[in-house]
């Protein structure tokens, strides 16, 4: 693993000019402004608040420009945003949503029913770009009761609208198509200057909630981890979101703060189980028991994680506790013999540098499967194409999971209808199972289901989670206030604040 020290002078500002940083920064706080350097390739930046969401950059500008229906809340339950309540029939398949009646756009148009169900139905539409975000719902059924209900249909009993909700339901004003530059918005920003990838966004003093103590804020995006780190050294930006561990070590030092968000990073290695040779249980089972968990969470994460359980979301509420996966060469190698592999494996395990740590996996991985006869050839892909070429479509490489909870990671990836079922698992038994899950209105009822749900994907199924680690985001000592939450919850800044020195 590389880790490099803070670069300054000519070399950072070689870094900086490179990932896009916006000409107009200056060293220094300002208490009314906040600089943000996000996860995000400045190439990939959209004006979409409907599409794939790929750069995080985007959804965290998104965030403060468009109000969503309902958020994550700190305790891991739903709170209410622009959807004051969500009420639902006897059969859990209509909900009607009621919606905060002093929402407007900037441009000064009221927030109608209509708006948010012509934002839903467009979210629908791009389902191929967003992972199917609104394929729980019947949309063509659904209907606008007056200016602030909506009647919400559901296409089965689904007991978690209100979760469903908080996955980014940015809405738009009805009609809206051209998205070449944003659209009016309702949320607690508007941008002003500007790009996709270098955004200004000032203040807005008509949104309905609590005023933002900032009146500026800019976001970059900043494909490295370390030209993000280095921005903040440098006085160029206050915040650098999903630094590398190696670099808050420095930082610390420097007089920087780390802020942590709890177990919300995953990089669980895909194994597709439509190809050879992870077509066979006992491959996939052997590479489970080969690998060092303990020591990819104290390289990969420096030690600021815990041992993982293959279990995808394990800080989720309804995530089983299991006995830990123990390291077994000597199992594993019998499980290699009688797949038909005595003599090993040669994989090719594919990676990139999107996030702190990924490309780090692989290479601890590859050394640690040697042990049991598998060689593996790392192959690093670019940030710009990983997420389009690689994710969901190579057979064997190494993925991220950002704390979002288990019902959106069911939905997005494990469903045999799901539009990124990365390791192909296909088990009707299986969608059944989470389709009795959500009818269960019985909230403890229904998490004891989900948890079995869970116990299976792990037994079976084609993901190795070695560990979970910290989020960690680098700041300038004056900023508090940021998130700290798993998911979605870390793109709401609108209530950080700059303190003066």
């Amino acid at each position: 693993m590389q880790r490099r020290r803070f670069v300054l002078g000519a070399a950072l500002v070689t870094a900086l000019v490179a990932a896009g940083c916006a000409a107009n920064s200056t060293a220094g706080a300002s208490t009314d402004t906040l600089r943000y350097a996000a996860v995000g390739a400045p190439a990939a930046a959209s004006n979409d608040p409907h599409g794939g969401l790929g750069n995080e950059s985007d959804a965290m500008r998104f965030a403060l420009l468009y109000d969503v229906l309902t958020v994550p809340g700190t305790d891991g339950g739903t709170q209410p945003r622009l959807a004051t309540s969500w009420t639902p029939d006897t059969s859990l398949t209509r909900w009607q949503v009621a919606l905060r009646p002093d929402a407007t756009f900037t441009d000064g148009r009221p927030v109608r029913a209509a708006d948010v169900l012509f934002s839903l139905r467009r979210m629908q539409e791009k389902a191929a770009e967003n992972y199917g975000r609104m394929a729980m719902f019947d949309l063509g059924s659904s209907a606008v009761v007056d200016d602030h209900t909506l009647a919400l249909v559901t296409h089965k009993p689904f007991a978690e609208v209100g979760r469903a909700l908080e996955s980014a339901t940015f809405v738009v004003p009805e009609g809206s198509i051209d998205f070449s530059n944003p659209v009016a918005g309702s949320g607690p920003f508007r941008m002003t200057g500007g790009d996709a990838a270098n955004a200004v966004l000032e203040r807005n003093d008509h949104w309905w909630g609590p005023r933002p103590p900032l009146r500026r804020i800019e976001i970059r995006a900043i494909a490295d981890p370390q030209a993000r780190a280095n921005a903040v050294a440098a006085g160029q930006a206050d915040v650098a979101g999903s630094v590398h561990p190696a670099t808050t070590r420095q930082s610390e030092q420097d007089g920087l703060q780390v802020v942590h968000r709890p177990a919300v990073t995953v990089y669980p290695v895909v194994m597709r189980l439509d190809r050879a040779p992870f077509d066979d249980p006992r491959v996939r089972e052997a590479i489970k028991l080969a690998v060092d968990r303990k020591q990819l969470v104290d390289t990969v994460f420096l030690g600021q994680g815990t041992v993982g359980n293959d279990l995808l979301t394990p800080a989720d509420p309804t995530s089983p506790m299991l006995p830990q996966r123990q390291r077994d060469l000597g199992r594993a190698r019998q499980l290699l013999t009688a797949a038909g592999h005595p003599d090993g494996l040669d994989l090719t395990l594919r990676t990139t540098t999107a996030y702190p740590g990924m490309d780090t996996t692989a290479t601890l991985l590859a050394d640690q499967l040697k042990t049991v006869g598998i060689r593996i050839q790392v192959r690093v892909e670019p940030q710009d194409t990983f997420w389009t070429q690689v994710y969901s479509q190579a057979d064997f490489y190494v993925s991220y999971l950002g704390g979002i909870p288990f019902l959106d990671v069911a939905r997005v990836a494990l469903l045999s209808n799901s539009p990124t079922n990365e390791t192909a698992w296909h088990r009707p038994d299986w969608d059944l199972g989470f389709d009795a899950a959500l009818a269960t209105l019985d909230e403890a009822g229904r998490n004891a289901r989900l948890r079995g749900l869970q116990q299976q994907v792990r037994d079976e199924g084609g993901y190795l989670v070695w560990g979970v680690g910290d989020g960690l985001d680098l700041a300038r000592p004056q900023v508090a206030g940021l998130p700290t939450g798993p998911g979605f919850q870390r793109l709401f800044i609108d209530q950080v604040r700059v303190n003066a020195t």
